[in-house]
């Protein structure tokens, strides 16, 4: 088992690529902290993978001492803490007509911020142990869409924060801090996210081949197979790393032509 005996702090959790990347942990030998705010859902994930290898809290995850509290269960709960995934994230469709400064401030708060004040309340567990950080970003950090403004700013920042982290904390404490950034990804949320914004209940299984030459969107379960090698031993000293996940080619490649 890749994982065995680590312990790993999940936001996000209790859904899609999260709920994914704590299951493939769990089957990889690790012990989990469950995070998110659909309490029957992460009592329901809890229950599948075992209260002897899981547990939850359900908080903001921009609540003042969310942070404390996650590291504490985690130290309670198994005894030490060995790695942190950022997943957690606000994806609200927002152009620069609809983004006024309040919801700015508040997508920054959930997917920059509270990553920073989570890296910083486990750095000394994570420090000792010569754990890692995974962040979850996305390929709109590169370049961003019309409709997803602030998001994509706010994931634009978290590669930022990842390199500048992933080469002062493995110098200063051996902690190493990567990111992966997904590109179309078929969760939970963003089935319901595109019914309400008015397409059909199978839009996912119509996909045009330049947004899906595979004839399909990612699936959770592909990006939490990518995250293991991140967490696990194998990555060795690898640090301040972004890497795409996506199945065509980001940069360079012009979807009119193809």
């Amino acid at each position: 088992m890749r994982l065995q005996h680590k312990v790993i702090i999940i936001t996000g959790s209790c859904t899609g690529i999260g709920k994914a990347i704590a299951s493939r942990c769990v089957a990889e030998g690790a012990r989990v902290v469950i995070h998110g705010l659909e309490r029957e859902l992460g009592e329901a994930i809890v229950a599948t993978l075992g209260h002897d290898k899981a547990v939850l809290h359900i908080e903001e995850i921009t609540a003042d001492n969310t942070p404390q509290h996650l590291v504490d269960l985690a130290l309670k709960s198994f005894g030490r803490l060995d790695a942190v995934v950022n997943n957690a994230a606000m994806v609200v469709s927002s152009n620069t007509q609809t983004t006024d400064l309040a919801l700015f401030r508040q997508i920054m708060e959930v997917n920059t911020l509270a990553p920073f004040a989570l890296i910083k309340v486990a750095l000394p567990y994570l420090q000792q142990w010569r754990g890692c950080v995974l962040n979850i970003g996305s390929l709109n950090a590169w370049c961003g869409e019309p409709n997803l403004m602030a998001y994509s700013v706010s994931k634009g920042a978290l590669v930022t924060l990842t390199r500048n982290l992933g080469d002062t904390l493995h110098r200063e404490a051996g902690v190493r801090v990567n990111q992966l950034n997904p590109g179309w990804v078929l969760t939970e949320r963003e089935i319901q996210r595109k019914h309400q914004q008015g397409l059909a209940d199978d839009w996912y299984q119509h996909l045009p081949s330049e947004f899906a030459p595979a004839g399909r969107i990612l699936w959770p379960d592909e990006i939490a197979a990518a995250a293991v090698y991140w967490l696990g031993d194998e990555s060795g000293p690898v640090s301040g790393q972004i890497v795409d996940l996506e199945q065509y080619p980001f940069i360079g490649r012009n979807p009119a032509k193809n």
